[in-house]
């Protein structure tokens, strides 16, 4: 498979790897710079892969052509929504997957996360996946497609780890979708860490990273 991502090898021996999808607009670099503030127990044996979105024409942008996941229809996200954008990214993700399977890391060592955009593949993908793996982490962000989650999920990995955070003054997306996520999954007895921070918008803040590292420590030390 020919790789369209920004790849950082650990200093020793493989044997995680962490998969981690960027927002919409952005490229696989946006998140790179997160890697060295991440604890050394964990950088210093995991593979981190940052995937570059294909681009394409987004409707609520005027149809401005840009890195995106999928197309966004309405600022209403989950109302309307791009069901062959998604799967064609859920390809693209399991691919990645597949991959790092062949290069001989166990899929119980392979982390999907995201943000926004990437977080809703990682979220999409994660619970359809046949395969258990070592978590998902989902950073502001919501369920997408969640009429077909029950249907559609796979057993493998009921008891995965779901890592959730979210702003409470997110103007992108609001906290009430990732609530809303996280009450659902919930409901359907998934393992949920959930995390919300009182000061953060659509971004990171370094309390998260804190807690995004105690979270792959705990997944892949």
């Amino acid at each position: 498979m020919k790789t369209n991502a920004v790849i950082i090898e650990p200093s020793e021996a493989v044997t995680a790897s962490v998969i981690w999808l960027h927002g919409l607009g952005a490229s696989g670099h946006d998140f790179e710079p997160i890697v060295p503030e991440l604890p050394k127990d964990i950088t210093r044996h995991t593979r981190f892969i940052f995937p570059h979105a294909p681009k394409r024409p987004i409707t609520i942008n005027g149809g401005m052509v840009m890195p995106g996941w999928y197309d966004v229809l309405a600022m209403d996200l989950p109302t309307q929504e791009d069901v062959k954008g998604i799967q064609d990214s859920d390809q693209i993700l399991r691919n990645y997957i597949s991959q790092e399977i062949e290069n001989g890391i166990s899929a119980q060592r392979i982390v999907l996360a995201g943000f926004s955009q990437g977080g809703v593949i990682a979220l999409h993908t994660g619970l359809r996946y046949p395969l258990a793996i070592a978590g998902i982490m989902a950073l502001s962000t919501y369920l997408p497609l969640i009429d077909t989650v029950e249907s559609e999920s796979h057993e493998a990995n009921r008891q995965t780890s779901i890592f959730l955070a979210h702003g409470q003054l997110d103007p992108v997306i609001s906290v009430s979708h990732a609530q809303r996520t996280r009450t659902y999954l919930e409901k359907l007895n998934y393992n949920i860490e959930w995390h919300n921070y009182n000061n953060m918008e659509h971004s990171v803040c370094a309390e998260e990273v804190t807690d995004i590292g105690h979270w792959l420590s705990a997944r892949l030390s």
